[in-house]
């Protein structure tokens, strides 16, 4: 029913042969692989990873390596600011995310994974316009190679650099509606991330059922509001200042109705574990105890 993977991201050290390899040898079923430019100069967090490098693809061995290890690929995900100020920046970053639809249809994994971008300083209305006017083009070429999108719905606004508005749009569900109205293809939905909604102070398993149509792709991450800090802070800080991601199970996402959400609505497709938790960043085997012990737990939702 559900085919549990995990973000290729956080094995940035690894080459495919490694990630897939991992993720045979510990039960996944199939990956999420990050497709960032190579030699790219991003160094955000789990940003400027390439697992598959879609300047230089190799359908041949992708499948071969694929084959091998009994693991398949949930989708192709890149993560940039297609709507950024910048307009050289945000053109480059549209035309790499059409080389991947492209790539994707060559490799015949369904899903890309992105953001739809935001110009942090500018209002809701204004970026919706900023939408209206370049991702038409992103969406035809994802009709024409049969690929759906999936938005990631992080609002990418954490620290000061991403004030006030963050750099992605689709945040909420009022959003996500306006968004499917101006571009109503069937190509363009969601790769749901509940921990999101947690810090925003909304309820991460209504979406589920509201847009059961549009999962195209689930993230499996958790998080943890403190409410000291929060108290303290107030929800105008910035977030990071009262909340902090965690692995699946030592956070606040209702895990248990969240699947049994998934359920109720016949979601069938990847559902993968993304690592960003912080007390899991020290060292190479804390990396892999992340991954294992968010398998761990999820495994109680799931077949192995």
């Amino acid at each position: 029913m559900l085919n549990l993977g995990f973000v290729s991201a956080i094995l940035a050290d690894y080459d495919l042969n490694g990630v897939l390899k991992f993720a045979s040898d510990n039960n996944f079923k199939c990956v999420e692989l990050m497709c960032w430019p190579s030699g790219n100069a991003d160094a955000r967090r789990y940003a400027g990873v390439t697992h598959i490098d879609v300047d230089n693809l190799n359908v041949e061995q992708i499948h071969t390596l694929t084959r091998l290890y009994g693991v398949s690929i949930s989708g192709l995900g890149y993560y940039p600011n297609s709507l950024d100020p910048n307009p050289e920046q945000a053109e480059f970053y549209r035309e790499h995310i059409k080389k991947i639809i492209r790539a994707a249809a060559r490799l015949d994994v369904p899903v890309v994974n992105t953001f739809i971008g935001r110009n942090w300083s500018l209002s809701v209305a204004d970026n919706l316009k900023l939408y209206a006017e370049h991702w038409p083009a992103i969406i035809k070429v994802a009709e024409e190679n049969n690929i759906r999108i999936g938005i990631e719905n992080c609002p990418m606004w954490f620290t000061d650099d991403e004030w006030p508005g963050g750099k992605n749009l689709a945040t909420t569900p009022a959003i996500w509606d306006r968004l499917f109205e101006i571009i109503p293809s069937r190509a363009l939905g969601l790769n749901y991330d509940p921990s999101h909604l947690i810090w925003q102070m909304m309820d991460e398993v209504k979406p589920i059922y509201d847009y059961r149509d549009r999962l195209y792709h689930i993230h499996l991450k958790d998080v943890k509001l403190y409410p000291d800090k929060l108290n303290r802070v107030g929800i105008m800080a910035n977030p990071l200042e009262y909340h902090s991601p965690k692995l699946p199970g030592l956070g606040d996402v209702r895990w248990r109705n969240f699947f049994a959400a998934l359920t109720d609505v016949r979601y069938r497709g990847p559902v993968c574990i993304e690592v960003e938790d912080k007390a899991f960043e020290g060292s190479a085997d804390d990396v892999h105890t992340a991954i294992l012990t968010a398998r761990n737990y999820l495994s109680q939702f799931l077949v192995l």
